[in-house]
């Protein structure tokens, strides 16, 4: 069975493709409306880089965090606009919610919406009177909580984006930096012990399919070692140890833990708005107009 090849579907494959409208268009028709089917096709006929999944954002808002005696926390709190989680008053908020988890040691929404808040009553009586005061919908949406008697570091982006890493050696320096990094590159896997076996295999298959009759007449062993050499470039592009260190390109994530003697233990990320659907209407109409073509 095939699935309509909607204006929408063709928008979905070009934000994770990043290849061009028409292409989009003709690799979801020859693949009956399979996005994931296409986005593949994309990639073996080297249209497409990368399968990036699009980041879609429909919530406003912030992360805010807060950090003590071997806790840290993320509270994501969403507003229905960006003038709104600009706000002073709105950013004082969030950052009071963040110390609301952080005393009430909230691992789930449930029990941070529970909790205590510091100007009196429940926090989620607070997120309710905000909604009354401001005129919007105020959501506590998200929280994640990370324990550790190592070294242990929060960051956060513009309100935007949050990281907790937290280490085992190493130094309060070296997980705020490895945070700043987690924050900047969001790598899927920390290891590559993490990435799925059914990953790679694919990167196999694809690395296999864009090689030239020229490369694929070469000896087995050296075919291998040619494919391997791509595989282990990807997966390293995949996991936080394989990728340059943002703070200081000429060594990796890896070899700046290894120095200090350190192993990641744990890594959370989040970024305002993830997982909840929004397409702007005149990208959409852009689709649908080179559709008709």
């Amino acid at each position: 069975m095939s699935t309509p090849i909607t204006a929408k579907l063709v928008s979905e494959l070009r934000e994770r493709s990043g290849a061009g409208m028409m292409d989009c268009k003709k690799a979801l028709t020859e693949t009956n409306g399979d996005i994931d089917a296409a986005a593949e096709l994309l990639r073996k006929t080297g249209l497409a880089k990368a399968d990036k999944k699009a980041d879609r954002v429909a919530a406003e808002g912030r992360i805010s965090v807060a950090q003590g005696n071997g806790h840290a926390v993320l509270v994501e709190i969403n507003s229905e606009t960006d003038f709104v989680a600009k706000a002073p008053n709105f950013i004082e908020f969030t950052d009071k919610i963040a110390q609301d988890a952080l005393k009430a040691n909230a691992s789930t929404v449930e029990a941070l919406k529970a909790a205590p808040h510091a100007d009196g009553g429940t926090v989620e009586e607070a997120a309710k009177a905000q909604t009354a005061t401001i005129g919007e919908k105020i959501d506590v949406r998200r929280v994640a909580q990370v324990s550790n008697d190592g070294p242990l570091a929060v960051y956060s982006h513009g309100g935007k984006i949050g990281v907790i890493v937290a280490l085992k050696g190493g130094s309060e320096e070296l997980a705020k930096g490895i945070a700043m990094h987690v924050a900047a590159m969001n790598p899927p896997h920390i290891k590559p012990e993490d990435v799925p076996a059914d990953f790679v295999a694919k990167e196999k298959e694809i690395a296999l399919s864009q090689m030239t009759d020229k490369d694929k007449a070469k000896p087995a062993e050296i075919l291998e070692k040619i494919i391997a050499g791509k595989i282990n470039k990807i997966v390293s592009e995949v996991t936080l140890v394989g990728q340059p260190y943002v703070l200081d390109t000429n060594v990796t994530v890896g070899d700046a833990l290894k120095k200090e003697g350190a192993d990641v233990i744990s890594v959370v990320r989040l970024a305002v708005g993830e997982g909840v659907e929004k397409i702007q209407e005149d990208y959409l109409a852009e689709v649908a107009k080179a559709m008709q073509v």
